[in-house]
């Protein structure tokens, strides 16, 4: 499977409402606000990165993929969301599942780690996910423009 457009990432992100966390026992929150949380507390930190905030909402799509699958967070395909967002994005959620060190990329892999580990929390409001759409078309344009997406 490969994401061909923001409408297909939304549906999938969508999608993660009442999807629990698997490995962990469920947590207090779904995939869905899990994902709105981790890319809020990116947003909240790192207002000028775009592409770590969209990487700190998909990170966690492996899930709907495999529902049930305690091993699918860590298995985020890179091809499913490179074509539509980049190398960047891709590599960091690839790097974030792994729990693997990248040189270049150290410190945006650690701050998408402590927001993932700070973004399961019961009653914490990130808004909702329609507010990423333009963000998330923004970073798709960005990356078609350098020819990564037809």
């Amino acid at each position: 499977m490969e994401l061909r457009s923001v409408e297909e990432l939304m549906d999938l992100l969508h999608a993660g409402r009442g999807t629990r966390h698997t490995a962990d026992g469920g947590g207090p929150v779904d995939v869905h606000d899990h994902a709105l949380q981790t890319a809020a507390l990116l947003r909240r930190s790192h207002p000028a990165d775009k592409e770590l905030q969209v990487a700190g909402l998909v990170h966690g799509i492996g899930r709907l993929l495999r529902p049930g699958d305690a091993t699918a967070h860590a298995q985020l395909p890179p091809h499913l969301v490179g074509p539509l967002l980049g190398h960047r994005v891709s590599r960091l959620g690839r790097l974030h599942s792994a729990g693997r060190p990248d040189p270049y990329d150290a410190d945006d892999a650690l701050s998408l780690r402590q927001a993932c580990d700070a973004g399961r929390a019961a009653g914490l409001h990130a808004g909702v996910l329609e507010d990423w759409r333009t963000v998330v078309e923004l970073v798709a344009a960005q990356n078609s423009r350098l020819g990564a997406v037809d």
